[in-house]
Parts: C-alpha cells; structure tokens; sequence
C-alpha cells in the first residue's frame, strides 16, 4: 500500500463529500503526506505551501493530531518517532516497507498448520498477514485493529481478537483488560517488533505498549523478533527484553556486519532476511 493510499484511507471517513469538505480532505491528506515525507515541518511553512493562513493550518493540523498521525509542539508538526514517544501506524507502515516484508516472510519458517500465534500491532508483523493462508489452519491472536481487519475474512483462520483500551495512534488495542484476557492464553510463538535496539537489549517509547508485548512474550512457547536495521540506529526509553531472551532474531540484509558478528556471538539466533528469500 502506498503511503497516498494509507493516508487517504486513514482520512476518509472525516468528511461529508460535498465540494467544501472534499477541498478540505484533499488539502489534509496532501498536509499528512507533507509532514511525512520531511518527517517534521513548522506550521508556518504550511501555509507557504498550501497558500492557506495560519488558522487553516492549525484547524487541519489539529485534526490530524486528534486521529493519532503527528504532534504538535511550539509551531512544529512532527511524525518521526522520539526515544520518548512512537510515531502512529500510518507513518511507520510506509518506513522500509521492503525491508519488512522480506522480514515478514522470513518468519513464515516458524509458523506451522495448527499453531497458535500471537501477532502484536507493530507494522512489520502486519507484512506476515498476506502470507498466513498458506500456512492454514490457524488461530491468530491480536491486539492490532488493522491485523483484525486483514484477518476477518480469511479462510481456515481462527482468529480471536483482543480488546481493551482503544489507541488510535497505534490503531490498537491496549490496557490491563487486553493484558488480562493474554494472561489466560497459551501461544505456541508470539511474533513481535520492537522500536530500537539498544547494547542488544530491545527498547520501545510505550510502557503500555511494553506491558502488551511482554504478556505476549510470557504467554509464548517460542519468541520471534522482527527487526529491520533501522531499529539499531534509534533509542527508546522503557527496556522490554534483551536480544538472548528470543529464541530467533530476523533481521534484513542492510543490518551491518559489525551487529551481526556481535550477536552471533554472544549465541543469539541470528536469521538475515534477503531479497533473493535466502535465509542465512
């Protein structure tokens, strides 16, 4: 999906369609692509490129803020993610998209007919629900809306969906309530990704999004990470588990040597994901 399309989709349902509101959709979605092409933008440049005022820019970026697709801070809309707080689905499905689908269908050696697998919200575990047919029967379980979506209608998959506290910046479900109904499953693999790796030990800006994936984590026979290379250049602030307590680490052809070399190791079950579907 392209990022035009995540957005305009995401977008959609904002407005009647008369000719005003239809001009105002258009000019957000092209606002939303803006901002997510440069990462961050001032507000006032907003309006230079969209020849709107200032209080249009406010009003439109105010609504995106309140769907959960940027921040707004002292005049500057941002939709990269800070070691403190994660960037929202739509811009993070549209970051290395190839690298995680290559990753997405590396992991697909791990998911055997009759299992049950826990999938959590991040977009790189949403690349392996194209591949999930093959691999039928299954019982799918997520906290993701949009993995929800994806799965509903899929034959032979069983899939039983977590609820909780709706969070519409990571399309997903979380909370105590979420984490009480995993509490009382048993998986045999959770598939998760972090947003950074740190002296190898896995990191993510959201506490409540940690507490997710850990009960997942716990709730599992085997743990399977996903990470493209990028997660080993950013930092976050709440710790959830070291690189070790997986029982396998996918990772994309572009993760350098020296990471690699490092992890394999200190015995961390490396697999590198290739653009040919070798898997070494």
């Amino acid at each position: 999906m392209t990022q035009k399309t995540n957005i305009g989709a995401f977008l959609s349902d904002e407005l009647p369609s008369d000719s005003r509101h239809s001009r105002q959709l258009a000019r957000r979605q092209m606002i939303a692509e803006a901002v997510m092409a440069e990462g961050s933008m001032r507000i006032e440049d907003l309006t230079d490129r969209f020849g709107i005022s200032l209080m249009t820019a406010h009003r439109d970026v105010d609504e995106l803020v309140s769907r959960g697709l940027f921040r707004k801070t002292r005049g500057i809309v941002t939709a990269a993610a800070t070691s403190l707080i994660e960037s929202s689905d739509v811009y993070r499905a549209n970051r290395q998209s190839a690298e995680k689908k290559m990753i997405a269908a590396a992991a697909m050696q791990f998911v055997e007919p009759g299992q049950a697998i826990f999938l959590d919200d991040s977009t790189t575990v949403l690349q392996m629900a194209a591949h999930l047919p093959a691999k039928v029967p299954l019982t799918a379980i997520t906290n993701s809306l949009t993995l929800m979506n994806a799965l509903k209608d899929m034959h032979d998959v069983t899939l039983l969906a977590l609820g909780g506290q709706y969070y519409n910046w990571c399309n997903a479900f979380m909370g105590r309530m979420t984490i009480n109904e995993i509490n009382r499953l048993r998986a045999d693999v959770a598939f998760i990704s972090m947003s950074a790796i740190t002296d190898d030990v896995v990191f993510h800006q959201s506490p409540e999004i940690v507490d997710i994936k850990r009960a997942m984590f716990d709730s599992a026979a085997k743990r399977i990470l996903l990470a493209d290379h990028t997660k080993f250049e950013r930092r976050a602030l709440h710790s959830f588990a070291a690189l070790s307590e997986f029982d396998v680490v996918i990772v994309d052809e572009k993760t350098p040597a020296d990471h690699l070399d490092r992890m394999r190791n200190k015995n961390i079950n490396v697999v590198v994901a290739r653009s040919d579907g070798d898997q070494s």
